[in-house]
Order: C-alpha cells, then sequence, then structure tokens
C-alpha cells in the first residue's frame, strides 16, 4: 500500500480553506484541515470532508462537449478537448473581429485564483470581465469604497481578539469558513459577547448573548438607531472620531430623528434592547467587530445597511484596532515581494464596460474591479451600449444565482456563444452552447495564491491524484485557448513554469511548500496603526459624506424608507445558508445530499396556525407562475411577515438524479428580479419578493 499525504486548497465553497488530503494507491481516502494553517487547527466543515464523493461522482461532467440541439435540450457531442479549444478560440476570433474585442463577456466566482485567465482576458483586450458578487457581496464592497476608500477587503476581522462580535446578513456558523468559526468560538470561551440581528433564529442566534428578530428589511432602521443612540448618549470614541473621521456633525444632525423609539416601531426591536446593546458595545470598544454582512443582496438598502456598520465600527474606534477590523497587511507591508501577476503582461483593455460601471451616469461611484454581471446581462439583451455576442462562464452558475431564471435567459437570446467552464453540471451549463470540464479540485494544480493578514502568506493548490475523467485544470484551459489566439505568453504547459513565473524575485521557491503548504511571510504578526495615508479618501479620513456617490444622485446618508409589508394572505421570501450545503452545486452530492436532500419552509408558528399547517407536513408555495411542494418547519424562531428556505434546491435537470425534484427553488419565486437592484451598492435585492403558501 502507498500512502501519501498532499497539502492543498479546498474547493467545496468560495472560502478555501487548507487542507491536508491522504492518498492511498492514488486514491483520495481522507481530507482534513492543514494542521499548519492557523486557526484551521486540523478541523474542515462538512462540505469539505465531502470533497471525494465530488471527486468520484459519475452525475458530471466527463470530457468536453458541444451543443447539437436546442440551448437547454441537453443533446450534445462529446469531443476532443483540442476539437473544444478550437471550436471556442475560431468562436471568440470571428465575434471579436465582427463586433469589437469587447463583445466577449466573462464572469465566475472571483476568489484568488483569478490572475492567469483575467491575462488572457486582457490579452484578447476585452474589458468585461465580472464576478459573481452582485448576488453576493457587492454591496459591502461598495460601501467599504465609500467609506475608507478602498474595498471590504481593506480591513480584516480579527475574530479572536474581539470582546463584542455583532453578525448582521453574516451567519457565520453555517456559511462556513473554518478559521473564523474556531477564531469566534476561541473567543466566546474568553468571553466575548455574540449578537445577532436576524430574521430567524439562525445557529448563531442559538449561541448568542442577544438576538434580535428583526422585520425583513429594516436592518438599516436599527442601525441608524444605533449611530443615534451612540451619539446621544456619547458612546463613541470622541478622540478617534476627531482624528479620523470627516462629516461627524453631518451624520449626528442626520440620525437625530431615528431614535430606538421611533427604531421599535419599524424592526419591532424594544428600544431599551437597543440602547442596552449600544451600552454593551461601547463597554468592549474598541475590540468590536460588528460585521458588514457577507451575501447582502437582499434589500434595496443593504448597501446602507453595510455603510452604517462601517460608521458605526468607525464611532467606536474599532477600525484599525486590535479585536475589531484591523487593516489588512499584505506582503509590502512585512518586508516581502508579492508574486508577480500575470495581468501586467498585457495593457487594460481601453473599452467601456458594457454594464456602465465607471462610466455612465449613475454607475460612476461603482467598483470597475468585476463591476456589475447583472448589468451587463441588459447590455447583452439591449445591444447598448454595444453588442454582447460571447460568454464564457467559469464556475458560475447564475441561472441558479440569478432571480427568474426564464427571465435571465430572455436577457441572454442575442448572445451567440455561450461557454460554461465547470467541474459540476449547473443551469447554466446544461443551456450553454461548449461545456469545458474542470478538473475538480483534488485532480487539479492552481497557480499560486496570496493570503493577506496579520501574518501574510502564499499558499498552493497541489493536484492530490490524477484526473478521474477528461477534465482539465482551470490553467491548462486558458492556456490552451491563449495558445490557439496568439497570446503566446500564456501559452504555458507544466504548472510549475506558471509558479516559477510567480515566485520570481520573492525569494521563495515551490520547494518551501513541501513542508505545509503554506509559506508564512512574516514571523510576527502586524498591526498596522491608523495613520496619515491609511483612508484613500479626499479628506485622508473615514468619509460620512462620499463625493462619488453624490455625483452619482445618491445620498451618503439616504433617509429610511419603510419596507412594503407582505399583501394579505402573502410572506416576504428569504433565503439563505446552511453548513452542509454550498448554493445549488453541492446538493447533487451523495454525501452531503444523504445528510440534506431538500430544502424546508421555516414559517412562524402564529401564521402556520391559522391556516392548519402542521409541522413536517407538505405545503405548497407559489409565486411568478412557479408552485412547489416544500415540507413544513413550524417554529416561533422567524418572523411572521416572511418564510425562509435554504437556497439551491428544487434541481431540474436528469443528470442529477440525486438531486432533481427535491425541495423548492426560492430563486424561481423572484418574478424579473435580477432587475431590481440596490443603486448603491449594485447588488440585486433579492428578498424583495412575496410569495403564497397553501396546505397540500
Amino acid at each position: 500500500m502507498m500512502k501519501e499525504y498532499v497539502y492543498s486548497i479546498c474547493g467545496m465553497c468560495t472560502v478555501r480553506c487548507p487542507i491536508q488530503v491522504e492518498v492511498v494507491d492514488g486514491r483520495v481516502e481522507y481530507i482534513q484541515g492543514n494542521p499548519h494553517a492557523a486557526g484551521i487547527e486540523g478541523a474542515l466543515c462538512p462540505r469539505g470532508a465531502a470533497g471525494t464523493a465530488l471527486t468520484y461522482d459519475k452525475e458530471r461532467p466527463q470530457g468536453p462537449m458541444i451543443r447539437q440541439g436546442a440551448r437547454g435540450e441537453g443533446k450534445w457531442k462529446s469531443v476532443s478537448w483540442d476539437e473544444a479549444l478550437d471550436y471556442v478560440a475560431e468562436k471568440l476570433t470571428a465575434i471579436q473581429k465582427e463586433y469589437g474585442r469587447d463583445s466577449v463577456l466573462f464572469s465566475d466566482r472571483g476568489g484568488p485564483f483569478r490572475d492567469f485567465y483575467r491575462a488572457f482576458l486582457r490579452g484578447i483586450g476585452t474589458s468585461n470581465y465580472n464576478n459573481h458578487d452582485a448576488a453576493c457581496a457587492r454591496n459591502v464592497q461598495n460601501a467599504a469604497l465609500s467609506v475608507f476608500g478602498f474595498g471590504r477587503k481593506g480591513v480584516a476581522y480579527d475574530l479572536k481578539n474581539a470582546k463584542h462580535i455583532v453578525l448582521q446578513q453574516r451567519n457565520i456558523f453555517e456559511a462556513i469558513n473554518v478559521a473564523e468559526v474556531n477564531n469566534t468560538l476561541n473567543a466566546m470561551a474568553k468571553g466575548c459577547k455574540l449578537s445577532v440581528i436576524d430574521i430567524r433564529a439562525n445557529v448563531p442566534a442559538t449561541k448568542a448573548d442577544n438576538f434580535y428578530m428583526i422585520r425583513p428589511g429594516t436592518d438599516y432602521a436599527f442601525n441608524l438607531a444605533v449611530i443615534h443612540t451612540l451619539i446621544e448618549e456619547e458612546l463613541y470614541d470622541k478622540k478617534f472620531v476627531a482624528d479620523w473621521m470627516d462629516g461627524f456633525d453631518q451624520l449626528k444632525d442626520f440620525v437625530a430623528g431615528y431614535s430606538p423609539e421611533w427604531a421599535e416601531r419599524e424592526t419591532g426591536i424594544k428600544a431599551e434592547a437597543i440602547r442596552d446593546f449600544c451600552r454593551q458595545l461601547a463597554e468592549a470598544a474598541p475590540s468590536v467587530l460588528w460585521h458588514p454582512g457577507w451575501m447582502t443582496a437582499r434589500y434595496t438598502d443593504s448597501f446602507d445597511m453595510s455603510r452604517t456598520i462601517y460608521l458605526i465600527n468607525s464611532l467606536l474606534g474599532s477600525v484599525g484596532a486590535k479585536g475589531g477590523l484591523p487593516l489588512m497587511v499584505k506582503p509590502g507591508d512585512v518586508g516581502a515581494k508579492g508574486l508577480k501577476s500575470f495581468m501586467n503582461l498585457y495593457p487594460k483593455p481601453e473599452g467601456r464596460r458594457a454594464d456602465g460601471v465607471g462610466w455612465m451616469e449613475g454607475r460612476k461611484h461603482y467598483d470597475a474591479g468585476p463591476g456589475l454581471v447583472n448589468l451587463a446581462y441588459e447590455a447583452a439583451e439591449s445591444e447598448s451600449p454595444y453588442p454582447v455576442k460571447a460568454y464564457i462562464v467559469n464556475r458560475h452558475d447564475p441561472l441558479m444565482a440569478f432571480p427568474d431564471k426564464k427571465d435571465v435567459l430572455k436577457m441572454w437570446e442575442n448572445i451567440e456563444l455561450i461557454v460554461a467552464a465547470t467541474f459540476t453540471w449547473s443551469d447554466t451549463a446544461w443551456y450553454a452552447d461548449v461545456v469545458l470540464p474542470i478538473s475538480p479540485y483534488l485532480e487539479r494544480d492552481e497557480i499560486i495564491m496570496t493570503k493577506n493578514g496579520a501574518k501574510p502568506a502564499f499558499q498552493i493548490r497541489k493536484r492530490a491524484v490524477e484526473p478521474v475523467y477528461d477534465t482539465k485544470a482551470i490553467w491548462e484551459i486558458y492556456a490552451g485557448l491563449a495558445r490557439r489566439m496568439g497570446l503566446k505568453e500564456l501559452a504555458f504547459d507544466k504548472i510549475e513554469d506558471i509558479w516559477n513565473f510567480q515566485l520570481e524575485g520573492t525569494g521563495v521557491t515551490i520547494a518551501d511548500f513541501d513542508k505545509k503548504g503554506i509559506v508564512t511571510l512574516a514571523s510576527e504578526p502586524l498591526l498596522k496603526p491608523v495613520k496619515e495615508g491609511t483612508f484613500k479618501t479626499p479628506s485622508g479620513k473615514i468619509q460620512v459624506i462620499d463625493a462619488k456617490l453624490e455625483a452619482d444622485g445618491l445620498p451618503s446618508l439616504k433617509p429610511y424608507v419603510s419596507p412594503e409589508r407582505p399583501p394579505e394572505g402573502s410572506f416576504r421570501i428569504t433565503f439563505g445558508r446552511c453548513a452542509l450545503h454550498t448554493q445549488g452545486h453541492t446538493v447533487n452530492n451523495a454525501l452531503l445530499f444523504e445528510r440534506k436532500p431538500e430544502n424546508v419552509l421555516w414559517i412562524n408558528t402564529a401564521k402556520a396556525a391559522a391556516m392548519g399547517i402542521e409541522n413536517d407536513e407538505y405545503v405548497t408555495v407559489t409565486g411568478n407562475g412557479y408552485s412547489a411542494k416544500i415540507k413544513a418547519f413550524v417554529t416561533d424562531f422567524v418572523h411572521p411577515e416572511c418564510v425562509f428556505m435554504l437556497h439551491g434546491f428544487g434541481h431540474t435537470l436528469p443528470v442529477e438524479s440525486r438531486a432533481i425534484g427535491k425541495g423548492a427553488a426560492d430563486n424561481l419565486l423572484m418574478p424579473r428580479g435580477i432587475r431590481k437592484y440596490d443603486k448603491g451598492g449594485g447588488a440585486v435585492a433579492m428578498q424583495e419578493h412575496f410569495i403564497t403558501v397553501s396546505k397540500g
């Protein structure tokens, strides 16, 4: 028996925890967290442990395919990789020749492994790189930019040293980052308080010192009342505010009318509970970590919610503080040289983005890095400002991630070529013209990634086993396309050459990763002080008023608008995550399906009783012309104005024998929902829809 251990990086969700893979006679037998990774402590979440079921799943794409019938019909021709890549390269070249370089759109799930294929996009000259963030954290990113002048990853979350953690639209124990979970639990064991603001009692709420079951859509109101109280009772850090906040007086005047008594009428949270909460925060400051949110594509004011969270952290002096939101440390901060970038091989494309981000009126304030793919779809539909005729979808399933699949497909009708690079079947891959199967993470090498933090590091994903089927690593796919489209600089044949390119000048070698899978660039953690030049704003301070927002016709301090209540007999549809699944792409995983085969509908006890609905009986949810059966979970711990379900169920593809027909698809209940978005942050407002629930 031949046994070896390979250090790699998990790929079962977007967190990418470091792992150690046990391989016996060429087969993966066991996966655990990398014991050398800080905060991981050898642990792994259920999804990470189920990675073997992904690798050895016969129900995933096993080789490249070109569509034969109509889109979505499921008729495919299996082809060689040469034939598939030739086909895609020829189509892309012809489309760009006829419609211009920017006629190619690309979207992915973001993350630290993008540099190589983003260089490919630069090489072919398109400015239309997007990620999935319009369905996730784009509101947070743009909120950070509007307050700090840098993005959300410009600060870290010092959970292990926090004295009070606040979770609002962040479910830290179910949308799992293993290190964050361990650090939070360790902090709580040392006396750190946990407060949770949510429409239901999620897992963090069950462990919280304070749980505020808030009326859906009123988070912004709660936060305004918190700011009001911190200022009124002088609970804020006066020195930090004087030194580092610009516009405090405008903020004070704005929140004058948003008292806890006012907020109680909006949110349902008692005024005295809000005041007591603020006093608890002040007692723990500056070691307070109010998380700005993760999946905040919820309401039309979720951007303002995240923006006020950053302002609250600032009022408490938590920005740059131990146990709060310390400034992110990068290799250069510790005297190390960062990885060499492939993107620098080519100039930044000169074209204007199809989504209008960065140049169109009303959209100049958005982060132009990944833009807003929802607005790119609008451009594809209208062919304005120009035609979008090719779309490469990399590890991304927008037909499940975004509301109203039929409406999204309508927006894609003018696109002539859709290419899905994917490691599982998805609604998007099923509808594509070409499927390029990616080797799952245990079977592929990846470019080296940088992990910023108190002790910056380089991390590596190494192939643990050879590909089970005829699949390729992501770099192999785009190196193959680059070779065919005349981009010789990216036409690599070996991953070692890619790694050596990245490591040039760093003093780090490939062999340095053998011992731990991680190369740490600092011997001790660094806490960067807030100083002149920290904030990339016109004033050099944390700004209450953002000139870019104002120039786009959007107020930095938006007057609160009470959310619509459900029509009689209806509920607001809300959704979220659990520890066992990552959106829709793990539902057909044999191990995870066995433990969570379908989603359930959380419904308030009093509402259920009035409708004669009992726990565990199947009910029908209806909206947008779609109906589905789903089991009722009757509980006191969900707000009566809404129902809740896990996202990613209700699969319809015949190639997914386990997942097909199980549970309900939340995104299909949201009519034309992709067109309703938060103008401040750009993310889709996916929890602004109402459905009906009936017995049977």
